[in-house]
């Protein structure tokens, strides 16, 4: 195997997609909270730390689904699956010094709750959710999608270990939005999911009574995408919010009238689309807010 592949086979293995979506969200948690700019080292050290430890917890995710991944065309082609990586007990050690060093230098040099939220992204998704529940019952998803939770919640540790009314909100419609988005996933894909024997929600529940559980969740989320406007967010985020929450509900409507394979990938995307539309107002609101204050800051400087 050629260089350049060996390096596409060990970034589809981490998962790098998801890995990035985790650090831009503990960076949306840097940026909400209120107060004295931490330093660009801190920063980055949370960053590279949240990366690394999602890449780890992805890792784990291909190393002890191999044989169902196998079954399903989304995965069937992973690394572990086609023999491109040799599946070997090291690769266990690699993955827990991935998470282990970077959370220790987070403990070391931001403080010690903003690692334990990095651990637990890692945790919640590579144990609680891959190991624990993804085999075993429809709320894997609910509860392994703590780790998009922890991960906003580490950004906001930086500054205020103390979890704020605001940093728990945000961690809220975290928490919301990975079911919607998942479920929607699930419902296009059921086939594989039948096939490798994993009781997603539309596996046991059927695709229209799964669509309408998702309308219900996208209600929800889009509620709570509100809080934090009420909890110092400015208009900026309230907008993007909006924008946001309007089109994975339309969309979520669309597919309970229409639950086939292809509204449920729309919805899917609706569902990114969301996000980034959430995650780009936070730090647009953030940037708006640290710019003044940097001002005001240097103004007072000798």
């Amino acid at each position: 195997m050629g260089m350049i592949s060996l390096i596409k086979q060990i970034l589809i293995l981490f998962k790098l997609r998801i890995g990035v979506a985790m650090a831009l969200t503990a960076g949306a948690g840097i940026v909400a909270m209120p107060g004295s700019a931490p330093s660009a080292g801190e920063v980055s050290l949370l960053i590279l730390a949240v990366l690394l430890s999602a890449g780890a917890a992805g890792g784990l995710n291909h190393y002890h689904d191999y044989d169902i991944d196998a079954l399903m065309g989304r995965t069937r082609n992973r690394p572990f699956v086609t023999g491109a990586l040799p599946r070997s007990p090291l690769w266990l050690l690699f993955f827990a010094v991935l998470v282990v060093v970077p959370v220790g230098l987070v403990w070391r040099y931001i403080n010690p709750v903003a690692a334990i939220h990095v651990f637990m992204g890692a945790f919640f998704y590579g144990v609680v959710y891959t190991i624990w529940l993804k085999r075993r019952t429809w709320l894997n998803i609910v509860i392994g999608g703590l780790a998009g939770s922890f991960a906003i919640l580490s950004g906001t540790a930086i500054l205020h270990p103390e979890p704020t009314p605001l940093a728990l909100s945000l961690a809220f419609i975290l928490f919301l939005w990975t079911p919607p988005h998942f479920w929607s996933l699930a419902i296009a894909l059921k086939k594989d999911y039948v096939a490798a024997g994993i009781p997603m929600l539309p596996v046991i529940a059927g695709e229209e009574r799964a669509a309408r559980v998702v309308l219900f969740n996208t209600v929800l989320l889009a509620l709570a995408s509100l809080l934090p406007a009420f909890l110092g967010m400015g208009w900026i985020y309230l907008l993007g919010a909006l924008a946001g929450s309007t089109i994975f509900l339309a969309k979520s409507f669309l597919l309970v009238r229409n639950p086939t394979s292809d509204q449920a990938m729309i919805n899917f995307r609706a569902s990114l689309i969301q996000l980034a539309l959430f995650l780009t107002a936070v730090y647009l609101e953030g940037t708006l807010f640290v710019i003044p204050t940097a001002t005001a800051a240097l103004q007072v400087l000798p």
